[in-house]
């Protein structure tokens, strides 16, 4: 292929001193600025004019009134995405990361913008394929066998080609869009320099809009370098190769630089395409489990996720793997908000509004000195009636709306984790609902959340667990049933791990208040049973020599097992409704049960309770008379 003419070669590149620039630097980004004042000037004018007359015509609207009409406001709202979708790739960016921000944007606007589609025309393929041999430092048909001149799909940052390997691999080859980090950053410049403007001027915004732009701005120069997204492709690979269900494209190293990816072409079909998703035989319905339980696996064990599942990303495979692409923006949760999420759902379920207005602040939401007591009957507005019916049924979308309006009055700072989050589960619950109109993410990652709780041997957990077992000092069976039945539709449930953490939840600091209930119910029936013994042997003697006390008492009928305890019998009773269980799981635990200090110390305690009510029975029910 012929090497790039100079004008092609002109335009492939940004000027020296953007091109050196390979992690987002505000500082620098402003020094090169400030000494090419051209390059802003021309740029300023493209970007503030269209600007300027919107905000002018927004201002009319207000002046004027008009703005009050919802269809007018939604008008101007849905004109505001536009322009931005127009301006391009960083506006777009910036765009998208303000549809997750509802402390900053109305709702009315947060709807608009979360549809805007990081979707551009392709570029001139001369100009792809000179970028290839630059980077790559040899002619395309030195390093691929075949390669398609024209993109099969383009987006902000780049296009992709399909080829072939020497050696025969069919892949994928993402190209870079030429020119784009000089046009990043100068639009990220001016974007941080008129959020700095809004922050210092206008009173209502309560967020800091410059760390946003920040945020942004370093996660696009990640996303802009595609050796960070090969590695994020490796990674999520090794963390997913345990689970047969989920493909990942192999990356090919050695034609793979900072603006060119390389990467193993994968046959699919996209999830939202029903009939040919049907048509590869596979049921769409299940691709959508495998979907959500994978996200909340990425989200709640491994900590890091794909942020960007949308219907081009997530492809269908006839051997029934769902297929996840583009690696790109991925992000991560420490273990530290993993577990305040779960504890979130925790006093969610168990309605508990003002703990859960105290998880907000250690997530990081609200600050520290923020006044609780407003926010918590709002929580309650907002979640009350949802819970009313049910998790499986609850709204993610509708709860999420109300929840933005709740962000936007008072001073809630949304973290960028979990923007991307809900921008991820808002995503996948769109593509889930194109498959099932009735998908309910919430109800389908219950089951999840319910595992986890059982399962997961953090000290903050177990004490959730506690939280959602019992009511004050009163052990709720009927929310085990429910914890274990939900924790048992999920899939990949490790039945022997979930009986050894029931076992360890038990004997812990935290099931306390369990072991007495047990002691309790043992020391009651071998007292009832003793009592039931005393009375056969007593009216067994001649009237005369029965103590004074027996002569009133009557034998009970009634002949229960000696261990038929409520508390056990309710306990295998869920045991026994799961699937795959067998008393035999149970019988070889007895070597570890019986080794617990705590039940030793059970058992001392059962001894005190029946000495107890043995002196007690003598004194009241033998000796004194009737």
């Amino acid at each position: 292929m012929a090497s790039a003419s100079p004008e092609t070669s002109a335009e492939l590149s940004d000027f020296l001193e953007v091109a050196g620039l390979l992690e987002y630097d505000p500082a620098t980004i402003t020094r090169i600025y400030a000494g090419h004042p051209q390059r802003l000037i021309r740029r300023l004018w493209q970007t503030l004019v269209p600007i300027g007359l919107y905000l002018l015509g927004v201002g009319f609207d207000w002046f004027t009134g008009r703005l009050k009409s919802p269809g007018r406001a939604r008008d101007r709202a849905k004109e505001a995405a536009d322009l931005v979708a127009s301006l391009g790739p960083a506006f777009i960016k910036a765009g998208q990361a303000l549809s997750t921000r509802p402390d900053i944007v109305p709702p009315l606007l947060l709807e608009e913008l979360a549809q805007l589609q990081d979707q551009l025309p392709g570029f001139d393929s001369a100009l792809a394929m000179a970028c290839i041999e630059e980077d790559l430092g040899a002619p395309v048909l030195d390093v691929y066998e075949q390669l398609d001149a024209e993109p099969i799909s383009a987006a902000s940052l780049g296009q992709v080609h399909k080829g072939v390997l020497k050696g025969g691999q069919p892949v994928a080859v993402k190209v870079q869009r030429p020119g784009l980090r000089e046009q990043i950053t100068l639009d990220l410049y001016i974007v941080r320099n008129i959020a700095a403007w809004l922050n210092q001027n206008i009173g209502l915004i309560r967020s800091d809009l410059v760390a946003l732009i920040d945020e942004l701005g370093k996660r696009v120069f990640e996303e802009m370098d595609y050796f960070n997204e090969a590695a994020n492709a490796e990674r999520f690979a090794e963390l997913h190769a345990h689970n047969p269900r989920i493909a990942v494209p192999r990356i090919y190293h050695q034609a793979t630089s900072r603006r060119v990816l390389t990467m193993e072409w994968i046959e699919g079909v996209k999830l939202t395409n029903l009939e040919a998703v049907r048509g590869i035989g596979v049921d769409p319905d299940d691709m959508v489990t495998v979907g959500v339980n994978c996200s909340l696996q990425q989200l709640l064990e491994h900590g890091f996720f794909h942020a960007d599942p949308h219907p081009g990303n997530l492809l269908a495979l006839s051997d029934g793997r769902l297929a996840y692409l583009d690696f790109g923006m991925m992000s991560e949760v420490s273990r530290e908000s993993r577990t305040g999420l779960i504890q979130a759902v925790v006093h969610l379920v168990n309605r508990s509004f003002g703990k859960l207005s105290k998880d907000f602040v250690s997530l990081g939401f609200l600050a520290e000195d923020v006044n609780l007591e407003p926010i918590v009957p709002a929580f309650e507005t907002v979640f009350g009636q949802a819970i009313e019916q049910g998790v499986s049924r609850m709204d993610f979308k509708a709860v999420t709306d109300d929840l933005s309006g709740v962000m936007y009055r008072f001073p809630f700072q949304v973290p960028p984790y979990y923007a991307l989050i809900i921008r991820s589960l808002v995503t996948l619950e769109g593509i889930a609902l194109s498959v099932d109109p009735e998908f309910k993410i919430l109800g389908a990652a219950y089951p999840y959340f319910a595992r986890r709780l059982m399962e997961d041997p953090d000290p903050s957990l177990r004490q959730s667990l506690k939280e959602m077992l019992f009511d004050g000092d009163i052990f709720r069976w009927q929310r085990l049933d429910n914890l274990i039945a939900s924790a048992s539709q999920g899939a990949q449930l490790d039945l022997e791990g979930l009986l050894d953490q029931v076992l360890s939840f038990l004997f812990s600091p935290n099931g306390g208040l369990l072991r007495q209930q047990l002691v309790d119910a043992m020391v009651a029936r071998m007292d009832a049973v003793a009592w039931q013994t005393t009375l056969r042997l007593g009216k067994r003697l001649p009237e005369r020599l029965q103590p004074p006390g027996l002569r009133r008492h009557r034998l009970s009928e009634a002949n229960e097992p000696l261990l038929d305890l409520e508390p056990v019998r309710q306990l295998m009773g869920i045991l026994q409704a799961l699937p795959g269980f067998e008393p035999q799981m149970v019988l070889r635990r007895l070597p570890r049960l019986l080794g617990e200090p705590q039940l030793r110390q059970m058992g001392v305690q059962l001894a005190r309770g029946l000495a107890e009510r043995g002196v007690v029975r003598l004194v009241r029910d033998v000796l004194v008379p009737a």
